[in-house]
């Protein structure tokens, strides 16, 4: 089963994550947990990391509306 979700839509959960792991990372028991000597990830990545990965995600899909925005208006919606 696919699921479809609208650009927005998409947009729109990529942001709530990326605040939901800022909640996650200003709290004190993650930053706990984060500075232990035992913390450690395979590829040395923090939750910090992912949130400005979402951001970079975020972006890119605004990128593609944009030159999408850029065509329809250039060429016309019908192509």
């Amino acid at each position: 089963m696919e699921i479809k979700l609208t650009t927005p839509e998409i947009r729109a959960i990529l942001q709530g994550c990326q605040h939901t792991l800022r909640l996650v990372g200003s709290s004190r028991d993650y930053r706990k947990i984060q500075s232990s000597e035992y913390f450690s990830t395979s590829n040395d990545v923090v939750l910090n990391d992912a949130f400005n990965i979402l951001g970079e995600v975020v972006d890119a899909i605004d990128e593609v509306e944009q030159v999408n925005q850029q065509r329809e208006s250039k060429y016309g919606a019908g192509n």
